[in-house]
C-alpha cells in the first residue's frame, strides 16, 4: 500500500504515461507519415510523385539535390536542403521524385513526411530515427511561420540538433514559398519596434542559414510551360498535334492568371480525361 502522497502521485503518473514508441518496421513500405495522438509512423502504400525526367526547368536544383541525395543514402556528408520559391513549380514533385530515383539503388533510404503543425514533437521522432540503421529523409512540406509562431524553435532540433547533434542517418529537406520561412513585412516590423533591430530577427531569419543547400524555383516561360505539357502526353501517350496543344494551353494557362508547372499538369489532365486515357 502507498501512503505517501509523492509515491501515490508518481504511481498515477506512470501508470497514465505512454509506453515508449516500439520502432515499425521499415521494411513495410519506402516511405512512413509522422501522426502524433498517439505518435506513429504509418506507412505509404503508394507514393504519389512524377518521373523526375518529366520535372522540365528545374535542371540545376535537380541535380545538386539528386548528387546530395546519393552522397546521404551511401552514408557520406551531406547537407539540409531549402527548396524555396514559386508556388507549383515543382518543389514537393522533385523532392518525392529525387528519393524515388535514389532508393532504386539505395532500398534503406526512407522518406518520413513530417507536418508543420508536429513540429513540436520532432524530437521524439528524432529518437525514434536515430537509433536504427535506415537512413531517413525528414520532409516537411510547405514550411513557413508567421507573426508569434513558435513552431521554428522545435525545426532547430532537425538542423542543430541541440546537444545530441543530427542523427547522422536523418536529413531534412523542406519546401517552401519564402527563402527567410517568414513574411517580410513581419521582418519589417520586428526591426522597426525593436530596442536591438538586429536582434530581433536574427533568430528566425537565421534559420533558413542553418540549411546548406538553398534551391531557388522560379516562374517558368511559356516554351517551358508547353514542354512540361509535350513530356506529360509522351509519358502517357495522349496524342495531340503541336498547333493544337500550344492553343489549349496557353488558352487554359490565360484563363488561371499563371503559368507553373501545377497549372500544365491540370491542362493535362483536363487533356487526358477529353480524350479518355487514364493516368497511373
Amino acid at each position: 500500500m502507498i501512503d505517501d502522497p509523492m509515491d501515490r502521485i508518481a504511481a498515477a503518473l506512470e501508470r497514465i504515461a505512454p509506453a515508449p514508441l516500439a520502432a515499425p518496421d521499415f521494411n513495410a513500405a519506402s516511405a512512413f507519415v509522422w501522426h502524433t495522438g498517439p505518435d506513429r509512423l504509418e506507412p505509404v502504400a503508394r507514393v504519389s510523385r512524377v518521373d523526375i525526367g518529366l520535372l522540365v526547368g528545374v535542371e540545376r536544383s535537380r541535380d545538386t539535390l539528386l548528387e546530395n541525395t546519393m552522397q546521404f543514402a551511401a552514408g557520406l556528408p551531406a547537407n539540409n536542403a531549402l527548396l524555396w520559391g514559386a508556388r507549383g513549380m515543382g518543389k514537393s514533385s522533385l523532392v518525392k521524385a529525387v528519393h524515388g530515383t535514389v532508393q532504386v539503388k539505395h532500398e534503406d533510404l526512407k522518406l518520413v513526411e513530417l507536418q508543420r503543425e508536429d513540429l513540436p514533437s520532432v524530437g521524439r521522432l528524432l529518437n525514434l530515427l536515430r537509433g536504427s540503421e535506415t537512413r531517413f529523409i525528414l520532409f516537411c512540406d510547405d514550411l513557413s511561420f508567421g507573426h508569434d509562431d513558435a513552431h521554428y524553435k522545435s525545426l532547430k532540433a532537425v538542423l542543430d540538433g541541440g546537444i545530441e547533434g543530427r542523427p547522422d542517418n536523418v536529413v531534412l529537406y523542406a519546401t517552401s514559398n519564402r527563402r527567410h520561412l517568414m513574411p517580410r513585412d513581419m521582418i519589417e516590423n520586428e526591426r522597426g519596434s525593436a530596442i536591438n533591430p538586429a536582434e530581433a530577427v536574427e533568430e528566425k531569419v537565421s534559420l533558413s542559414d542553418r540549411f546548406g543547400l538553398w534551391l531557388g524555383f522560379h516562374a517558368c516561360d511559356q516554351e517551358q510551360y508547353l514542354a512540361m505539357i509535350r513530356g506529360y502526353c509522351d509519358a502517357h501517350g495522349v496524342e495531340i498535334d503541336d498547333a493544337t496543344l500550344r492553343a489549349e494551353a496557353v488558352e487554359w494557362q490565360a484563363t488561371r492568371g499563371s503559368r507553373s508547372g501545377r497549372v500544365a499538369w491540370q491542362y493535362f489532365t483536363d487533356l487526358a480525361g477529353r480524350r479518355g486515357i487514364a493516368l497511373d
